[in-house]
């Protein structure tokens, strides 16, 4: 009999993609593989290939609001409704992403004996994550935070979707109209965007391109149009198809320092500049995730409140300057192979060779 596995998590990209870049290496070892997840959550939109099952999942929130009451119905309902799926699929194991409809999951399935694996992508673990823990039997991490987790956690890296490791440099310098002689530097602000990030290029653009050709992922809604005719400059509010070839094309990057985003600069060798969004705006994940990985010597990090034309063109400059030496530690890296670790702890834990 084959065996079986249900994979949760949703509410932002971020707790989804990881997911989807089991699937074809699950489905690979012959494991039939289900989705449990919201209706209105985007991973509704995100996952395509298996069966996909609805439960209600409620948004737990760390400051008081309403919602807060009529939300803790939902989870309780998600939790019936969780449970109901599981006694009727009987998976192996749960694999739980984080986000807020994993915990009903997590939870009816440790009331089940259905073994659980969490994945945890940033550096200190979110709110649903925290209420999984004592659920799980292991823990998959991103970073290197074993000492955290009661014996549980195992250092891994983070999943990354295996086709962004197919791409095509001169692909991807064709479908920027860019010759190569210049570096090419991939700017990128998580799915809406960083105003911030987008204004310091903006004020520096002239001396950046004579320097750079840039490609720029601005964000849904932030094009600037004054921008349009600079040769060395092409921008973009995100882009779906293409991206493989679009980051085989960069020789550096500029990006926020969401998890999954900086692991995919790892598994491709690309040195990056971080601006991690500041704590006024998060609760400080990204900046714990930045300094993470200048520390082990894998991208160098620029805080927001220090970011404006002088200072970017300057950092980029030091970048540019150590980028072999970034690569060889990257090369160099455990973490790189996330997709490979996790799937290896899961078939590990259901029995598959």
């Amino acid at each position: 009999m084959s065996k079986k596995i249900v994979l949760t998590g949703g509410g932002s990209a971020g707790h989804v993609t990881p997911n989807l870049a089991l699937i074809p290496g699950l489905s690979g070892h012959g494991i039939e593989v289900h989705y449990i997840g919201t209706e209105e959550g985007i991973e509704h939109t995100l996952v395509h290939g298996v069966p996909y099952h609805v439960i209600e999942a409620g948004k737990m929130r760390r400051y008081a609001s309403a919602k807060n009451i009529s939300d803790i119905f939902k989870i309780f309902k998600g939790y019936g409704q969780a449970k109901k799926i599981l006694r009727s699929l009987r998976p192996d194991l749960v694999f739980a992403k984080g986000g807020f409809v994993s915990v009903p999951v997590a939870w009816a399935a440790a009331k089940l004996n259905i073994p659980v694996i969490l994945h945890e992508s940033d550096y200190t673990p979110g709110l649903a994550n925290r209420l999984c823990t004592k659920k799980a039997q292991k823990i998959c991490l991103s970073f290197d935070t074993r000492d955290a987790h009661d014996g549980k956690g195992i250092l891994t890296g983070s999943p990354i979707r295996g086709d962004l490791l197919t791409g095509d440099r001169a692909a991807g310098l064709e479908k920027l109209g860019f010759s190569g002689s210049k570096p090419v530097l991939l700017i990128m602000g998580g799915s809406l965007g960083a105003q911030a990030i987008n204004d310091a290029v903006d004020a520096g653009i002239e001396e950046l391109t004579k320097r750079y050709s840039i490609v720029h992922l601005r964000g849904k809604g932030k094009l600037n149009p004054a921008l349009d005719d600079n040769p060395d400059y092409r921008q973009f509010e995100y882009v779906e198809e293409g991206l493989n070839d679009i980051f085989a094309a960069a020789d550096l990057a500029l990006s926020r320092s969401g998890a999954n985003a900086i692991f995919e600069f790892l598994a491709l060798k690309l040195p990056a500049l971080l601006v991690p969004l500041p704590l006024s705006a998060s609760r400080g994940d990204q900046i714990l995730n930045a300094n993470y990985f200048q520390k082990r010597g894998y991208a160098k990090v620029l805080e927001q409140e220090n970011l404006n034309r002088d200072t970017l063109l300057e950092a980029l400059r030091d970048l540019e300057a150590h980028r072999q030496e970034l690569v060889l530690n990257m090369a160099q890296s455990t973490e790189a192979d996330g997709t490979s670790n996790v799937l290896n702890i899961i078939l590990e834990s259901i029995g598959v060779k």
